[in-house]
């Protein structure tokens, strides 16, 4: 590593003023002690509310390392973190989450990882403080989406992570406006390693992912890299088809050998709302597909900037195609050079 090397650190905050200024902080002093430099801090305000915004401009204003993109509203978290991909300037950039259950001093470890060789590293949790309820459902769904996807994704791994230069770029390239940068960033490919991080409790307030939240980000990452609910609607119909088929000899069996014929209303309504229930069920996965190719075809930006507060293009990061994967619609900028 030499000295000219950049590291940029990128976090996606919405309506997080109890904690920001812890936020910059640690990860201020940490930057202190990276090799090279001048090192990025970088900002991406998810359309917040509260004191959040005025905060990180008088932040701004006293450290010249923190850059501020505020999106025009709040467009989501894989939003956020694909602005910071197209605004990190580093020759490596490491993703975080805002409430500090990321915590930053486990970027020395990503440094060390990355002075390897590895272009990916990224935490996996090794333990969660969250309830056991919702610990247990993180746990099958991130063993559901690997068993579907057709890709190979790690277990327990986020967001949290470092990205050399390179696996930013190739992320950039990629036009899908339904998001999951974690698996996205296997798709890429080259070195990769896991590093086992203790996941921290929140520093303050409340998750912004609330349960419909979280399903969501779930089903856009089992629909983003997996056709297997597809395949298992044919599955299922083949399996009701062989059933069927076996009823029919049934039927006419218990009619010319036996002399009668099978009886039973009840069980007749019952497995016709069973077949309605699971036509309905697998028309819905399509649908969930469908729509998903509709969003894709209106091309959409992924968000929208309002303002960029203290930022200075790199020759390394290039904004060129910014408009294409990104924004550019109704931009101010204060404090760039």
């Amino acid at each position: 590593m030499n000295h000219r090397f950049r590291l940029s650190v990128a976090v996606p905050v919405h309506n997080e003023e109890q904690c920001v200024q812890e936020l910059l902080g640690r990860i201020g002093s940490v930057l202190g002690g990276v090799v090279g430099g001048p090192h990025q801090i970088l900002i991406i305000d998810d359309g917040s509310w509260d004191r959040t915004p005025k905060l990180l401009d008088e932040a701004a204003r006293q450290d010249p390392r923190l850059s501020v993109v505020s999106l025009s509203r709040n467009f989501g978290h894989q939003a956020a973190l694909s602005a910071a991909l197209d605004y990190a300037t580093g020759d490596a950039l490491v993703l975080m989450d805002g409430d500090l259950q990321d915590a930053p001093e486990a970027i020395p470890t990503f440094m060390a990882k990355f002075e390897e060789g590895y272009d990916v590293v990224y935490a996996t949790r090794s333990r969660r403080k969250e309830g056991w309820v919702l610990r247990l459902c993180y746990y099958l769904f991130y063993r559901l989406q690997a068993r579907l996807s057709n890709i190979s994704l790690p277990l327990d791994a986020g967001d949290f992570g470092l990205m050399s230069r390179r696996v930013v770029d190739q992320l950039r390239r990629m036009p899908e406006r339904q998001r999951y940068l974690r698996g996205l960033r296997s798709w890429v490919g080259f070195r990769q390693i896991s590093v086992p991080i203790e996941r921290a409790e929140r520093h303050s307030g409340k998750s912004k992912y609330g349960f419909w939240g979280l399903l969501k980000l779930a089903s856009d990452g089992i629909f983003a890299f997996s056709t297997v609910p597809l395949r298992a609607a044919t599955l299922v119909g083949a399996i009701a088809m062989g059933l069927s088929a076996l009823y029919i000899i049934y039927a006419l069996y218990a009619k010319f050998l036996l002399h009668h014929s099978p009886q039973g209303f009840t069980s007749l309504v019952l497995l016709i709302v069973f077949l309605a229930g699971v036509l309905l069920f697998f028309l819905g996965i399509i649908g969930e597909y469908l729509g998903r190719v509709y969003e894709e075809l209106k091309a959409r930006p992924i968000y929208v900037v309002d303002k960029i507060t203290n930022y200075t293009p790199s020759p390394t990061a290039s904004q060129t195609g910014a408009a294409e994967t990104g924004e550019l619609s109704g931009l101010t900028q204060e404090g760039a050079s």
